[in-house]
């Protein structure tokens, strides 16, 4: 690149000298660089002007200097790219921390409740759920049914998906009344015709989810047929003539219909045994134990702390127990713990109408030697007895307490007389899950 503008520089020098001659012309007739002709015309000129000789000596002297390598474009934007990446990456960690942080104190509050939530067990399926899940698995489960057998899916769709019982009832007794139609007269085929438009299917009938799906199981099917006095057809659920065996069958499928129960989620009991502690006493419970929404929750602690005051005053038995009612209604369900006599304490969920029956028959089916009679000692001394129809919320049971468990003196007495050993209260199963109560 030098060695181009030494060139460079001598050729500027040549042009600048002037126009070449021969040695043998006179100089003296030869005009002089830069002067006009006599006819007024400018001559051209062949070297470069003073500002462009300016700018080719600046340039090769910005070229014979060291110069600094200058950044490329693409380094810059190189550069740029690893610093937003190493930004994200940062943002990155940090929100995992911070959801780490969350879920760890998710978790010690789980850990610090003393059960984790209200679960259900499907019928259909034995899937364990939550509140939330349940609704949804069990119309999954129903419609899977429709496999298997389509006449008692639909049985269960309609007492499962449909609220309103009256609805339920009214849709049930005109579809047994079509059955009984068509089986009193086989042969006439208006029995065996449903206009969907007709006033009465579409208001008792038609708006109870289910339904078509049970009339299509017996054997109808969708057909358009002509109406007399009109131009359009309409759609018809017709069945064909029957054999006296598929009417018997047609019978029987009417019975389940009305026989029919909505499918429900059962309450798992999330039985849990602990030992011996001075803990017993101390409930945690989630929120699904509660009646509330999650602002009614905080105003509900709210007032708790004003309590004691409302109780120093002076109040009738009326006024108490009015209190202690509205005060029940505010739990869904109620966790119970059984202190056993080897001091092991049996916990389980209960909801809070449940009758003392299903309580007793918890503890029983809990118990290696169930068939001994037992008594249940509520909070105060209170001696629950099992024959008598009362709910749990009833008992003053809700949403939490401790029951002390006792055996029947007389039949202890008999036992130990005959020479019987005291052996472990509760199953092998439960025992395998003891642990402490935090």
């Amino acid at each position: 690149m030098k060695k181009l503008f030494d060139d460079f520089k001598k050729d500027i020098k040549f042009k600048s000298a002037g126009q070449g001659k021969k040695l043998t012309e006179d100089s003296r007739g030869a005009p002089e660089r830069g002067q006009r002709s006599s006819s007024g015309t400018q001559h051209h000129r062949d070297a470069p002007s003073e500002g462009s000789q300016r700018a080719g000596a600046a340039a090769l002297a910005r070229i014979e200097q060291h110069q600094r390598p200058k950044v490329h474009t693409s380094q810059i934007a190189i550069r740029n790219q690893v610093k937003r990446e190493l930004e994200a990456e940062a943002a990155a960690v940090a929100e995992r921390d911070k959801a780490t942080t969350a879920e760890g104190t998710d978790i010690a509050v789980k850990e610090h409740l003393s059960v984790t939530g209200v679960y259900f067990t499907c019928p259909l399926t034995g899937a364990l759920l939550t509140k939330s899940q349940r609704d949804a698995h069990i119309k999954e489960a129903i419609l899977m049914r429709f496999e298997e057998d389509d006449v008692e899916a639909s049985v269960m769709m309609i007492h499962t998906f449909n609220k309103d019982k009256e609805k339920v009832k009214a849709a049930v007794d005109i579809m047994s009344k079509y059955v009984e139609n068509i089986c009193k007269n086989p042969s006439e085929e208006k029995y065996r015709k449903i206009k969907l438009s007709n006033k009465v299917f579409q208001e008792k009938v038609h708006c109870v989810e289910g339904t078509r799906e049970f009339l299509q199981a017996l054997g109808f099917t969708s057909t358009m047929l002509p109406v007399d006095g009109q131009e359009e057809e309409e759609e018809f659920l017709v069945l064909p003539e029957q054999s006296s065996d598929a009417l018997e069958l047609m019978k029987e499928r009417r019975d389940r219909l009305q026989r029919g129960e909505p499918v429900r989620a059962q309450l798992d009991r999330q039985a849990q045994v602990f030992r011996p502690s001075n803990n017993a006493t101390r409930f945690e419970l989630p929120s699904e134990f509660y009646n509330l929404s999650a602002e009614e929750i905080k105003r509900e602690q709210q007032m708790r702390s004003d309590l004691v005051e409302k109780n120093s005053v002076l109040r009738t038995k009326a006024m108490r127990e009015r209190d202690e009612q509205r005060e029940r209604r505010k739990y869904n369900y109620t966790l119970l713990r059984i202190r056993l006599p080897d001091g092991n304490l049996l916990q389980g969920t209960f909801y809070a109408w449940d009758r003392l029956p299903v309580l007793f028959s918890f503890v029983r089916d809990s118990l290696v030697d169930g068939w001994q009679p037992f008594e249940l000692i509520a909070p105060g001394g209170h001696k629950l007895q099992e024959s008598e129809d009362l709910a749990l919320v009833e008992c003053n049971l809700v949403p939490t307490a401790l029951l002390t468990l006792a055996w029947d003196a007389a039949v202890q007495a008999d036992i130990a007389a005959a020479g019987g050993k005291s052996s472990a209260l509760l199953k092998p199963e439960l025992l395998e899950t003891i642990r402490n109560l935090s």
